[in-house]
């Protein structure tokens, strides 16, 4: 037991020190300007490099795949239409898009389909 503990002991204190090493002669010795600057064809940037992202797009790009899964759930209720108890398919069915268009009732009533803001 104490052979296994010598030995994973050594063996992190072996990494330990490599990983103190490699982060020790990693360093750059100095820092140039012009290196650390985003290149934009030998000029100076006139503005920054970084663009804002439209929370609006992310939200209806989300809203859009919520609703795109959801339509993959709703074709294979197309197929087991002949096969199932027509009261339980028509239950479960009107469910689901009662669901759905509830969900798109309080996306639209949240503004969040509005892009004139």
């Amino acid at each position: 037991m104490t052979s296994m503990t010598l030995l994973a002991s050594f063996f992190m204190i072996i990494s330990f020190i490599v990983m103190i090493l490699a982060n020790i002669l990693s360093k750059k010795s100095f820092i140039d300007r012009e290196k650390s600057s985003p290149f934009e064809c030998g000029f100076d940037p006139k503005n920054s490099a970084r663009l804002t992202f439209s929370l609006r797009f992310f939200l209806i790009a989300v809203i859009f795949l919520i609703f795109d899964v959801e339509i993959a759930l709703l074709l294979p209720l197309i197929m087991i239409y002949s096969s199932s108890n027509i009261y339980i398919w028509l239950i479960t069915s009107f469910s689901f898009i009662l669901i759905l268009l509830i969900g798109l009732y309080h996306e639209w009533n949240q503004g969040a389909l509005d892009w004139a803001n």
